[in-house]
């Protein structure tokens, strides 16, 4: 289901009246700085899984580089 122009129009309206023009910009600053904080943890979390995953590997497989 997508949003139509007006029913952007309308909503980005009732934004404005309930927190008032000079809150939006403060409110996009803050959901900003969040959404790079959580881009941040993820990035972070994957290299930490990635990471601990090859550890297993290793402990399993022993090292690639050494021969038996």
């Amino acid at each position: 289901m997508r949003m139509g122009i007006w029913q952007l129009l309308i909503v980005l309206l009732i934004i404005a009246l309930v927190f008032g023009a000079k809150k939006i910009p403060e409110i996009a600053r803050a959901l900003g700085r969040s959404s790079g904080e959580f881009k941040k943890g993820l990035r972070e979390g994957n290299a930490e899984a990635t990471e601990k995953a090859s550890e297993i590997k290793e402990a399993i497989l022993g090292d690639p580089d050494q021969k038996a």
